[in-house]
């Protein structure tokens, strides 16, 4: 089985679980270290023709992340593909199992159980908290409905105030994210690499959680260690 994947997520899940499978991953493809293949370029502008000399049996791809046009010139190709879809941490875990059973995985690894387990036996919340969360900025965007990264909050513990938003990933005013005056900012190192002197000083007064965005929107490995990961860094925020 050669495979070429096009998620980073899936690039973690599938180097972990069938080693030796992965013929080609994006620039982006980050984990886990020193993964050694060939690069096809990035999620949205992946170079299709290296794709294709790669003869992969299988491209993993995700609705979010990678483009139709791409995934229908792969297709007419001949190579086959496979289309996740993830808006909540239960159909992860589904995706995650169809996935690895395409690629050939004869038995469910090790890590999908207990990633299922942790978070299946999350304790309740103390309390509730109101959350923005920005995705980038200039302009700014925020998680809104319907989204794997919004569902992953909330099972924490975090509300996040724009779910019920018509879009998925609104572009709002700066001003307006303030108004809303939120429990606290939830600030991820991806897609836009929020750092401690770039996003914070955007919300004076309110506090800011800077989280890791391979725990808040990766669906993988890291899901086993994400609630701990995550509800550490959103204390922090709060002590």
């Amino acid at each position: 089985m050669r495979v070429v994947s096009l998620v980073p997520s899936l690039t973690e899940a599938v180097a972990r679980s069938a080693p030796g499978a992965l013929a080609g991953a994006t620039d982006w493809c980050t984990h886990p270290p020193g993964l050694d293949v060939v690069r096809v370029g990035g999620t949205k502008n992946p170079k299709t023709d290296r794709i294709v000399s790669l003869a992969p049996d299988l491209v993993i791809a995700n609705e979010e992340e990678n483009r139709a046009p791409d995934l229908a010139a792969l297709r007419a190709a001949g190579v086959e593909v496979l289309v996740t879809e993830v808006r909540d941490v239960p159909q992860a875990f589904r995706e995650l199992a169809r996935v690895l059973d395409a690629c050939g995985v004869a038995a469910r690894p090790r890590w999908l159980d207990e990633a299922e387990e942790t978070w299946s036996s999350l304790p309740p919340p103390p309390a509730r908290l109101t959350a923005v969360v920005p995705i980038w900025r200039r302009p700014w965007m925020v998680l809104g409905r319907d989204t794997f990264a919004g569902d992953v909050l909330a099972r924490l513990g975090v509300d996040h105030v724009h779910a019920a938003h018509p879009d998925r990933y609104p572009r709002i005013p700066l001003e307006e994210l303030r108004a809303a005056a939120p429990d606290v900012v939830v600030l991820p190192d991806e897609p836009y690499h929020f750092t401690a002197d770039d996003g914070p000083e955007a919300f004076p007064g309110l506090p800011c959680a800077l989280v890791s965005g391979r725990h808040l929107t990766w669906y993988g490995p890291s899901l086993a260690e994400a609630p701990r990961v995550l509800g550490r860094a959103l204390r922090a925020a709060r002590p």
